[in-house]
C-alpha cells in the first residue's frame, strides 16, 4: 500500500471498522462481509503495486487483481443487497445465487493461498469434497453421506456457520481494534523504549544481553502478539547485542525467536487467541488474560534459565554500571507509553468491552504521546493507521477463510469422531490424550497459522480434553465419603466401581454427573485449561522444525542455518510442551489463586531443574548421577498430583545438585564462587 490513493482507502476501510465498532450497529454477517471483501479488494490492489519479488506485475495480472478486487466487492454487495430476496423464496437458489456464493468461496481459497500459502486452501478444499460427496467413501466413523451444493453454499456464505460467521466477526471487531492499537503504540516509539526498558531491567544479571531479548520480545510480544514480527522487530538489536556479549548468533536467533513466540502467550492481548477463546468458551476475556499471566511468566522464566545456564558455560557476566541506563531515567524519557497500557487494563477491569476499550487506548497513545519529546502528528496518526490495516489484511483473510472449516466440522459431526479416535487411541489417558494433540497441532502448524491452528484443532479436540480433565477431578470427588444417593445409585449401576462407571456411562449421563460433583468455578476453569493446553501447543510451529517460521526470521537476522537454529529454539521454547501438562494436572488454572500460586512457585523449580538437564549443566556439567537427580526433582516438582513432601524432595535434590556444583567449582577455583549478580 503505497501509492496515495490505496493509503487513503485503508485509512477509511480502519475509520469504518472503528465507527461500527464503536458507535454503530449493523448486521453482523454484513459486517464480516464487507471485512471481508474490503480486505480481498486491498490485497488484490496492493499486488498491482508489488506483484512477485518487488516486480510490477504484467498487464494481464494487473487486470486480473482489478477484476478480483471488483468480485470481492461485488459478493459483499450481493450478500447486503439480495439476503431478504432468498429468504422470501424459502431459501431456494437461483443462478445468481450459485454464482456469487461460489465466486465467495473461491476468492476465500485464493487470497488465503496468497497470504499464507498452500496448505490453507488445499485443507478448505478436502473439507468442501469431504461435506459434499468424499465422505461417503471414507469408512468407519468419519463416513458421511454428503449434501447438496445448494446447501453446502447456503451455509458457507448466509449462514452464521459460515465464512461470514463467528470468526469472521472475531476478525472484524476484536482482533481488528487490538492489532490497530500495537500498530499505533509501536508508532509512536514504543518499540525502543520496550528495548531500552528490558536492558536496564535484566542487563544487570549474569548473561544480561541474554535476559534483555527476553524480557525485550516478552514486552514487545504482549502488544503485537504476532511470533515473526515480534521477532524481526526485536531481533534486528537483540540478536546482535547477544552475539557481541559473547553468545553464539545459533543460540542468539533461538533464545530471540523462542521468546518472540511467547507474545502470543502474554497478556493483554495474545495474538487473536484470547478473542476467539472468549467467544468458543463464552469466559469473559479479563478472566482469561488474568488467569494466562502465571503461565506467561513461568514461559519466559524457563526461557531464562537456558540463558542463565548458558552464559554461565560461556562465562559471561552481567552488564556493568556505565554499560546500562538507570530505570528511573528510562522512565523519565518513556513514562508516556505506560499510560495507554494502563487504561487499557483500567477500562477492562472496570467492566467495558475489549473493543470499547481498545478503541479507548488508541486515543490514549495519541494523547500520551502530545507530552513527549516526540508527539504524534497527523502523519503519523495516518501511517499508523495504515500499517494496522497491512498487518490485518493476511488475518482477516485467513479467519474469514477458516470459517468454511469450521462450517464442516460442526455440520458433519466430524469433531464428535475425530474426539471418538482421541478417546479410544488414549484409552481414556489424559497424558497420551496430550500428546496426540501435540502431534496434531504439530502437523496443523506446518502448513496454518496459530491462530488458525488453535481453532482448527479446538472444534475438534477441546470438548474431549474438558472431558478427560473433568474425569480426573471427578474421580477424586467420587472418593468422597458423603455422596448424594442419587450419585452413589448412578455408580452403582456399573458395579460400583467409579472409575469404569465414568469410561462406561454415556456422555449425556457423564455431564449430568459431571454439573452434581463439581462447582461451576472448577467447571469454567478446566474448560479453560483444555482451550490454554491447545493454545499453547499450536504455537510450536513457530520453533519447532521443519516448519518453525520465527526460528527461520531469526535465522536470517543472525545469519545462521534455518535448521540448526529451529532445532536450538525447539530446545530453548521446551515450556510450551511442559507448561500445558501443568494445566491438565494441576491447580495452576483452574485453582484457587493461593493454590495457583503455589504450584507456580514449584514449578519454576522444577523447569530449572528441567532446563538443566536438557542442557546437561547447571553450573558445570552434569554427571549421570546429578542428571538423574534433577530428572527425578523435575518430576517431583512439577507434578502437582503429588503430596507436598514430593515436592519437598523434589526441592531437596535440586538444592543437592546446586551445592555439588558450587562447591565442586570452589574447588577447582581453590575459593568459593563469587555469587553477586547470580
Amino acid at each position: 500500500m503505497n501509492t496515495p490513493w490505496l493509503k487513503w482507502a485503508a485509512f477509511a476501510f480502519a475509520l469504518f471498522h472503528i465507527y461500527v465498532n464503536v458507535f454503530a450497529t449493523i448486521p453482523e454477517l454484513w459486517f464480516s462481509a464487507i471485512h471481508f471483501g474490503g480486505f480481498v479488494a486491498l490485497c488484490a490492489l496492493t499486488a498491482n503495486e508489488t506483484g512477485i519479488n518487488g516486480r510490477k506485475p504484467d498487464l494481464w495480472v494487473q487486470v486480473l487483481n482489478i477484476v478480483l478486487a471488483l468480485a470481492g466487492v461485488a459478493v459483499t454487495a450481493y450478500l447486503i443487497l439480495f439476503e431478504d430476496a432468498l429468504y422470501a423464496r424459502e431459501a431456494e437458489f437461483v443462478l445468481s445465487d450459485y454464482v456469487f456464493t461460489a465466486m465467495a468461496v473461491l476468492l476465500a481459497i485464493e487470497f488465503t493461498r496468497r497470504t499464507t500459502g498452500w496448505f490453507m486452501p488445499v485443507l478448505i478444499i478436502i473439507a468442501m469434497s469431504y461435506i459434499l460427496f468424499l465422505g461417503r467413501y471414507i469408512p468407519g466413523v468419519f463416513q458421511f453421506p454428503g449434501l447438496s451444493l445448494e446447501t453446502v453454499l447456503y451455509r458457507s456464505y448466509f449462514s452464521q456457520e459460515g465464512m461470514f460467521g463467528l470468526t469472521a466477526n472475531i476478525s472484524a471487531s476484536f482482533v481488528f481494534m487490538f492489532i490497530l492499537f500495537g500498530s499505533f503504540l509501536l508508532r509512536s516509539g514504543a518499540g525502543d523504549f520496550i528495548v531500552s526498558l528490558a536492558r536496564c531491567l535484566a542487563g544487570r544479571f549474569t548473561g544480561g544481553a541474554g535476559f534483555v531479548a527476553v524480557v525485550g520480545s516478552g514486552l514487545m510480544g504482549s502488544v503485537s502478539g504476532s511470533a515473526v514480527a515480534n521477532t524481526v522487530s526485536t531481533g534486528v538489536i537483540t540478536i546482535p547485542m547477544m552475539k557481541r556479549s559473547g553468545f553464539n548468533s545459533q543460540f542468539s536467533a533461538g533464545v530471540v525467536a523462542a521468546s518472540s513466540t511467547g507474545g502470543a502467550l502474554m497478556p493483554p492481548i495474545m495474538g487473536a487467541g484470547a478473542f476467539v477463546m472468549s467467544s468458543y468458551t463464552q469466559i469473559p476475556y479479563l478472566q482469561i488474560i488474568s488467569l494466562s499471566v502465571l503461565p506467561a511468566l513461568l514461559y519466559y522464566l524457563t526461557v531464562m534459565f537456558f540463558v542463565r545456564i548458558e552464559a554461565k558455560r560461556l562465562g559471561l557476566h552481567a552488564d556493568t554500571i556505565e554499560q546500562r541506563e538507570s530505570v528511573l531515567s528510562v522512565l523519565k524519557q518513556g513514562w508516556h507509553f505506560l499510560i495507554p497500557l494502563g487504561v487499557l487494563v483500567a477500562l477492562l477491569v472496570m467492566g467495558y468491552t475489549p473493543i470499547r476499550a481498545a478503541a479507548v487506548a488508541i486515543l490514549a497513545v495519541i494523547l500520551a504521546s502530545w507530552v513527549s519529546a516526540t508527539p504524534m502528528k497527523w502523519d503519523d496518526i495516518f501511517e499508523a493507521t495504515v500499517d494496522g490495516v497491512k498487518t490485518m489484511t493476511a488475518t482477516a483473510l485467513l479467519l474469514v477463510a477458516v470459517g468454511l472449516i469450521i462450517n464442516v466440522v460442526t455440520t458433519t459431526g466430524v469433531g464428535n469422531a475425530f474426539s471418538l479416535m482421541i478417546v479410544d487411541w488414549a484409552g481414556g489417558n489424559l497424558l497420551i490424550a496430550l500428546a496426540l494433540v501435540a502431534i496434531a497441532s504439530l502437523v496443523l502448524g506446518m502448513g496454518l497459522p496459530v491462530t488458525a491452528s488453535y481453532i482448527v484443532l479446538a472444534t475438534l479436540s477441546a470438548p474431549i480434553l474438558f472431558d478427560l480433565i473433568a474425569q480426573d477431578q471427578m474421580l477424586a470427588a467420587l472418593r468422597s465419603p458423603n455422596l448424594p444417593s442419587s450419585v452413589t445409585t448412578t455408580i452403582d449401576l456399573f458395579g460400583g466401581n467409579p472409575l469404569v462407571a465414568l469410561r462406561e456411562m454415556p456422555l449425556e449421563m457423564r455431564q449430568i454427573l459431571r454439573q452434581e460433583l463439581l462447582s461451576p468455578e472448577l467447571l469454567t476453569g478446566m474448560l479453560l485449561s483444555a482451550h490454554l493446553i491447545i493454545f499453547w501447543l499450536s504455537q510450536d510451529s513457530n520453533v519447532t522444525p521443519p516448519v518453525c517460521l520465527a526460528a527461520f526470521a531469526a535465522a536470517g537476522i543472525a545469519g545462521t542455518k534455518p535448521m540448526a537454529t529451529g532445532l536450538t529454539s525447539w530446545k530453548v521454547a521446551k515450556g510450551l510442551y511442559l507448561i500445558p501438562v501443568l494445566f491438565a494436572y494441576s491447580p495452576l488454572i483452574s485453582g484457587t489463586w493461593p493454590e495457583r500460586l503455589t504450584t507456580f512457585g514449584w514449578s519454576c523449580l522444577g523447569l530449572y531443574a528441567a532446563a538443566g538437564l536438557l542442557q546437561w549443566r547447571l553450573d558445570r556439567p552434569l554427571n549421570p548421577l546429578s542428571a538423574a537427580m534433577l530428572a527425578v526433582s523435575a518430576l517431583l516438582l512439577m507434578w502437582a498430583p503429588f503430596a507436598i513432601y514430593y515436592h519437598l524432595v523434589g526441592f531437596v535434590l535440586l538444592a543437592a545438585v546446586i551445592i555439588w556444583q558450587r562447591v565442586e567449582s570452589g574447588k577447582e577455583s581453590g575459593k568459593l564462587p563469587d555469587t553477586t549478580h547470580q
